[in-house]
């Protein structure tokens, strides 16, 4: 025996007493230790055959580190000997099963074992339960998946052991070093759809390996001709719809491109340990993660959240950190290598200097919490990133969060933490995730409106553009259910944020026009269909407000954020340049009209006086709207605004409310006992004004024991409104000059 073995034993009491205690190994150590290609000679020239060194192993298993020589052991096998070496299999199995399941295996380790299992060494159930674990501690090398890939050209494992692999690169496709090489391999992947088996799987790695240098023509006509063969199935249609939009002059079938899920989640394996990975990348926890799940049990049970093990840190690969184990300057690595390190963007003038040799992290959930990665996807418009990051945040948001179905109302910090992460990255963006669209479908029948109600409410108001028909059955009609039956403070915040929700769809319709691309939405809709979804989504606001206002007593609180919502909806022709005009509903007008609160009834002058303004715009253009678009004008709502004008003005103005042909029937009036109500609802005696009236009075006389209302007439007339005007009525103040011509007094 050699003096460094010699050395090594007389330490293996404490080794061993270790070992016993746990299977966790320090991998550091691995590293530092020879390679196994040395291993590998010294074991030749000291022993006689690799068989003999494993019946005789018992002084190097305390001498060597338990994984190092389990992988050694699977490096060399398989070994066909007694049935003792069952139980060496065995144990070795479980040594790199514990060690991956708690730690994570290295760079190298995966790489050994990559090899081992593809090479068909050992029978399928041991492959099956090696990749089962092959779980990264930090990243894995692309070169490890190119010679993993090289191994299915000689077909020496089986079928079950590909499908498992085509899974296993799925879930691990965030934490490839790089893409460079295994985008040469395209050309085999793709010949592997025709394996009926393999098609599902190796159609979700292509869809996130595309590029737009990869779609040819023969591949469009072989995807089409295994379309017609398999039927439409998801997992076609998706890299269908992929190509059509890297090459849409290739494809000339009709693919609708609303984004679904389109695969079955591959992580489900490996979830909580790939947790596990993303939390130790970003540095220890105030708590040890305890991991719920081992090989072979896939259902993960209760467990802590933490909002940044979710999301990756912003790490750049190993190859581009190479300057600082290098000891290079960045100048120096930058000189050598177009990519650029995304760890040192620190500014906005260096992602414009180095825009167009940007290395974007292999881990693409990363880009959520940096501002100028957000703006590098933005300006670049890759279809690919974007289909990377919508692929990360929806196994998240899908996957990781079915604990919420079984209110584990605990992790709700964690949880909030993380969904304001996405909606600040959507709001930056200005565009809300298609990911976050199918988690709502996905979540929102199952949520008590209490739990994340904020950040669920905001997800609802960045909802993508789309044919409300189509949505209202899975998010609005389950969305009123909640309403209906919550809390007023509930109701503001439903309204508030479909307030949200009109504006960003508005935002988007009148860039589509500006950019003269509405016929090619992605709704492949006519424009009249368009501005219909719009129309549909206000008369279901107007609807919704009308029934609550009656369930809540007519609260003057509610009132204000209903009036809110159709502030927005009166500009919405001079505002965003679209041809749509809709009016509250006449429970909202009269109800507001006839409201005690003076700031209601302010709102409404204000909301009447921008009606008048956009009708009157619309109707000089109404020619020009004819040639433009489909959407035309309806002379009713001119009827009903004119309803309504007529109706503010007996009220407020001439003393003559609700004249024949209103929607309001006078004879409520006499029912409550207001005998004088057409000179009740004037400027002077209105509910609302009142208090101005008589403020106005003790003002100009204040040595008057009595107010006389009759007296503000003539000059004091002027003074009166002046003095409304004064007061912030603004929206009086502007209805009254641009409705009503009158020459002092009314």
């Amino acid at each position: 025996m050699s003096p460094q073995k010699r050395v090594k034993n007389s330490q293996t009491p404490k080794r061993t007493s270790r070992r016993s205690n746990s299977y966790q190994t320090n991998l550091l150590a691995w590293r530092q230790k020879e390679d196994l290609s040395n291993s590998k000679g010294i074991s030749k020239n000291g022993q006689n055959s690799p068989v003999e060194d494993f019946e005789h192993a018992d002084v190097d298993e305390q001498a060597e580190d338990t994984l190092q020589i389990a992988v050694r052991y699977f490096e060399k096998g398989p070994f066909k000997t007694s049935r003792s070496k069952d139980k060496t299999l065995e144990k070795h199995l479980k040594t790199v099963e514990n060690v991956a399941w708690k730690n994570g295996l290295a760079p190298e380790e995966i790489d050994i074992l990559l090899n081992v299992t593809l090479s068909g060494k050992f029978g399928s159930a041991v492959n099956s339960r090696i990749l089962r674990c092959m779980i990264p501690a930090t990243l894995i090398s692309e070169d490890s998946v190119v010679k993993a890939v090289s191994w299915l050209c000689v077909g020496k494992c089986c079928g079950s052991t590909k499908v498992l692999f085509y899974r296993w690169l799925v879930a691990m496709f965030d934490f490839i070093d790089h893409k460079e090489k295994i985008n040469l391999l395209y050309g085999f992947f793709f010949a592997s759809l025709q394996d009926d088996a393999l098609c599902p799987y190796v159609c979700h790695f292509l869809y996130l390996l595309t590029k737009k240098e990869n779609v040819k023509p023969f591949r469009v006509r072989k995807l089409l001709d295994l379309q017609a063969k398999m039927g439409k199935q998801p997992y076609l249609h998706a890299l269908l719809s992929l190509y059509k939009f890297f090459a849409p002059t290739l494809i000339s079938i009709s693919l609708p491109v609303k984004k679904k899920i389109y695969f079955k989640n591959s992580e489900n394996l490996w979830k909580t340990a790939l947790v596990a990975v993303r939390q130790r990348n970003q540095g220890p926890s105030p708590e040890p993660l305890k991991l719920m799940l081992g090989p072979d049990n896939v259902r993960p049970g209760k467990r802590k959240w933490n909002s940044h093990s979710l999301i990756p840190v912003l790490n750049s690969s190993s190859h581009s950190k190479e300057y600082e184990t290098k000891g290079m300057s960045l100048s120096d690595y930058l000189s050598r290598n177009r990519a650029f390190p995304v760890d040192q963007l620190k500014t906005f003038p260096q992602l414009l200097q180095n825009i167009h040799c940007l290395e974007l992290p292999s881990q693409m959930g990363a880009v959520l919490n940096s501002s100028l990665l957000l703006h590098y996807i933005n300006c670049v418009r890759d279809e690919s990133l974007l289909l990377r990051l919508y692929h990360w945040l929806s196994q998240t948001l899908q996957e990781e969060c079915i604990w919420y179905k079984v209110n584990n109302y605990e992790c709700e910090k964690e949880f909030t933490n993380f969904l304001d992460t996405v909606i600040k990255a959507e709001c930056f963006l200005q565009e809300g995730f298609y990911s976050c669209e199918a988690f709502l479908y996905k979540s929102l029948p199952l949520w008590d409106g209490f739990c994340c109600q904020s950040q669920f409410l905001q997800l609802v108001s960045w909802f993508p553009f789309s044919s409300f028909s189509e949505v209202k059955p899975f998010i609005f009609d389950r969305l009123a259910q909640l309403f209906f039956t919550s809390t007023i403070y509930f109701k503001c915040s439903v309204l508030e944020n479909l307030k949200e929700l009109l504006q960003n769809w508005l935002l988007g319709l009148s860039m589509d026009i500006h950019m003269k691309t509405v016929t090619d939405s992605s709704l492949e809709t006519t424009f009249s269909g368009s501005m219909q979804s719009v129309f549909e989504l206000i008369h279901y606001v107007g609807w919704l407000s009308t029934n609550a206002l009656r369930l809540e007593s007519n609260s003057t609180f509610l009132l204000h954020f209903v009036l809110d919502f159709y502030e927005k909806v009166c500009d919405i022709y001079m505002n965003y340049n679209l041809p749509l005009v809709v009016l509250f509903p006449p429970g909202i007008f009269y109800l507001s009209l006839l409201s005690l609160d003076s700031s209601i009834l302010n709102q409404l002058c204000y909301i009447m006086h921008r009606y008048r303004n956009n009708l009157t715009a619309a109707k000089k253009n109404e020619l020009v709207l004819k040639t433009k678009s489909e959407f035309i004008f309806s002379s009713k709502t001119y009827q009903e605004y004119n309803h309504y004008l007529t109706a503010m003005v007996g009220c407020l103005w001439t003393s003559k409310p609700f004249q024949k042909g209103s929607y309001f029937d006078p004879e409520v009036f006499k029912k409550i006992g207001i005998a004088k109500y057409k000179t009740s609802l004037n400027l002077i005696h209105h509910p609302a004004l009142l208090s101005y009236a008589v403020s106005f009075l003790l003002k100009e006389c204040p040595e008057e024991r009595t107010v006389n209302m009759s007296s503000i007439r003539g000059k004091k007339w002027n003074k009166y409104m002046d003095y409304l005007f004064s007061e912030g009525l603004q929206g009086l103040q502007l209805f009254i000059q641009s409705s009503i011509h009158h020459s002092s007094v009314p």
